[in-house]
């Protein structure tokens, strides 16, 4: 700990996401032989559609300042996605254009989180959540769902969880890390619970919207009545359009919400990157039929995976709906060597896999591995997991 920096930096810890590819790296910089499955980002390229977008951009002179929230005709895109695919009728001073969806997290976070709050964040829950709520000041209140209820929080559970104090409720479906995904009957369910305290908003993550393996259908949480006013919609283009560094990410929002992101965002960073915004709408308004050579591509991978993962026999995997993560039980593999999820991790990148322990998100006892990966490294992966786990 450094006593020059501030304490909420000191408080913060680098997601293990990153610590975990930043380690396989520096192994691979060594010559050592590491097949990387920790981090979640598509192995494929931005479509062509999206980058001639973005090259008209450049071409037509889109390199000046531009409006916090976003241009215009891309907010309305944004519009014209979420009523095409989501049913859910938005108007633009009800979307901000973000530099990705982590950050309209944070916004949204900064928004409505005062000190003292309690932030409901669902286990497993993406590595940001519960920093971005504490960064705020907020306490994280975590009920867990682990491979028993297929990763999915109960309406007995979220009840358990909120208190007077409860501001935000954060959760992602389809999951990261789990790939799982609530139906419409779960999330009315839980939303009946979120009824009885109507001061709570809800931060939907739907980042992974489009990788969906047509096993359980997208719904999202403010189409449920009751739910629109409170609910804070979030997606962007990393995931499904394969745009991860092109960075842009949205929210749609009630517009006295919206307009306090655009205020937090107007100090931060302003808008995000003219050029991203051109390139987004050009994916936006093409929908997600163009992308589905990469969705049946992570749907083959999964299923090839997780088959070869099954040589292991005392792994507990549950095939996912969606996203592009396996994560699987390792609690039958730990001992006193390995007493924990993280110290198994460590245990397979010696063998020549990385992957991202449970710790990470908020379920010990389980690892993520990524399978936006080549087939080739899949195959090689899975055979170093089996014979390292077996021979425990």
């Amino acid at each position: 700990m450094n006593s020059r920096l501030s304490n909420r930096v000191n408080a913060m810890a680098l997601p293990m996401t990153i610590a975990m590819a930043k380690k396989s790296r520096a192994l691979q910089e060594q010559g050592i032989d590491i097949i990387s499955l920790s981090l979640g980002e598509p192995d494929f390229d931005t479509p062509e559609l999206a980058k001639a977008a973005g090259i008209r951009g450049i071409e037509e002179n889109f390199s000046h300042y531009m409006p916090v929230s976003g241009f215009n005709d891309v907010r309305d895109a944004v519009a014209i996605k979420l009523l095409r695919d989501n049913k859910l009728s938005y108007q633009r001073n009800q979307i901000v254009l973000s530099t990705g969806a982590k950050q309209s997290i944070a916004n949204i976070m900064m928004a409505l989180v005062n000190p003292g709050d309690e932030v409901v964040v669902p286990a497993p829950y993406w590595v940001s959540y519960n920093d971005l709520a504490e960064y705020c000041g907020a306490t994280v209140v975590s009920p867990v769902a682990g491979r028993e209820q297929d990763f999915k929080i109960s309406p007995a559970q979220l009840r358990a969880s909120l208190s007077p104090k409860t501001k935000v409720l954060v959760f992602s479906s389809p999951n990261n890390p789990s790939g799982a995904m609530y139906r419409q009957d779960e999330l009315e369910a839980l939303a009946k619970v979120l009824m009885d305290y109507p001061e709570v908003v809800v931060i939907a993550d739907e980042i992974y919207e489009y990788l969906n393996f047509g096993e359980v259908p997208h719904y999202s949480f403010a189409q449920i009545d009751g739910m629109y006013a409170r609910t804070a919609t979030v997606n962007g283009m990393s995931k499904g359009y394969a745009m991860t560094g092109w960075r842009l990410g949205y929210m749609a929002a009630p517009e006295w919400l919206a307009e306090a992101c655009d205020k937090i965002q107007s100090q931060f960073t302003s808008g995000p990157s003219s050029i991203s915004q051109r390139a987004a709408l050009g994916a936006l308004l093409a929908g997600p039929e163009p992308i589905q050579y990469m969705v049946e591509a992570f749907k083959s991978r999964r299923d090839l995976f997780l088959k070869a993962l099954s040589h292991a026999p005392k792994l507990g995997i549950l095939k996912p709906p969606g996203a592009f993560y396996a994560y699987v039980d390792v609690r039958s593999y730990l001992n006193s060597r390995y007493p924990t999820s993280n110290d198994l991790v460590m245990y397979l990148l010696e063998h020549g896999v990385a992957g991202v322990p449970g710790e990470a998100f908020g379920t010990p006892g389980y690892l993520r591995f990524s399978y936006a990966a080549s087939q080739s490294d899949l195959d090689r992966a899975a055979e170093r997991i089996v014979q390292a786990l077996n021979a425990l």
